[in-house]
């Protein structure tokens, strides 16, 4: 939705839409906003446990039918196994997702890799798609006046002009923008703990392409898991960001990760998108026009 300031200031029922990439500040506006008497809706905590929920206890089940004495409890259903995922704690989706490269050392040959990618997609695609209807049980059945929704990094990945359109149409979509003097730290901060991504597919052929040629491995299964995401993950960034760039400018607003670290509480939240549309609603100065 695109708005003017005071049209945004009457909005009875708010619903935003974070995007940007991990470790920006989404997580961290989003529980700030609960406190607030805000419905947070978590894209990766509905994944995990509505649209990977079978696949994360499948895979669980699969190891553990590899030890005599756990197999027999799970065949006699003497044991139940759940998925405990929590919105501060995603492990199971990261688990489910993995890493490519050599199985000796945690990774996934890259049919199953491809193969969970795909998985990942269509289940943020079918997360992304249900924001509506939680906006709705947001309100109806939880009493919250507004909804925050939390979405993952790799949303700009999906290819899916559907899920942007509807998005837009009930929300407000605000880009959280990584300054470049702050971009090193982000990646630093991502290659020091590296964790399981999504990647576009004809990415991840480029990228893995290049990665064992600079290397001089011949297959996947030499690659060292973690060592890749470290190694992919700039690339990874700097291809995103023109993605992301490409759904704020028509969609909806920019502003930057230093000023979302300034946010202390609902109103300072509230007065960064009065900003940002007062902004956007400010003709910049061309003097070719003159």
């Amino acid at each position: 939705m695109k708005f003017k300031v005071d049209e945004f200031r009457s909005w009875k029922h708010k619903c935003i839409t974070l995007l940007g990439m991990s470790g920006v500040g989404k997580t961290y506006l989003s529980e700030m906003l609960r406190r607030n008497d805000w419905f947070h809706y978590s894209g990766d905590y509905r994944i995990g446990t509505r649209y990977l929920n079978e696949h994360i206890l499948d895979l669980i089940k699969a190891h553990a039918m590899r030890d005599p004495f756990l197999r027999d409890l799970l065949r006699h259903d003497w044991v139940a196994i759940h998925n405990n995922i929590k919105i501060k704690d995603l492990g199971p989706v990261l688990s489910f997702v993995g890493k490519l490269g050599n199985p000796e050392r945690g990774g996934l040959p890259l049919g199953e890799f491809s193969r969970r990618q795909a998985l990942y997609r269509e289940a943020e695609i079918a997360a992304m798609m249900d924001v509506p209807d939680f906006v709705r049980k947001a309100r109806e059945i939880y009493s919250y006046p507004h909804l925050i929704n939390d979405v993952g990094g790799s949303l700009c990945e999906l290819d899916e002009p559907r899920v942007i359109d509807l998005l837009a149409k009930h929300s407000l979509i605000l880009y959280i923008r990584v300054p470049e003097a702050d971009e090193i730290k982000l990646i630093q901060r991502a290659q020091a703990d590296p964790k399981p991504l999504y990647y576009r597919p004809d990415f991840l052929r480029a990228a893995l392409k290049d990665y064992l040629s600079v290397h001089g491995l011949d297959y996947v299964a030499q690659v060292d898991p973690d060592d890749f995401t470290r190694w992919v993950f700039p690339r990874l960034f700097h291809s995103r960001v023109p993605r992301y760039e490409a759904i704020a400018r028509p969609y909806g607003y920019t502003v930057s990760s230093e000023d979302v670290a300034q946010v202390r509480d609902e109103q300072d939240f509230l007065q960064l998108i009065e900003s940002a549309i007062g902004q956007a609603e400010t003709p910049v100065f061309d003097p070719e026009m003159q």
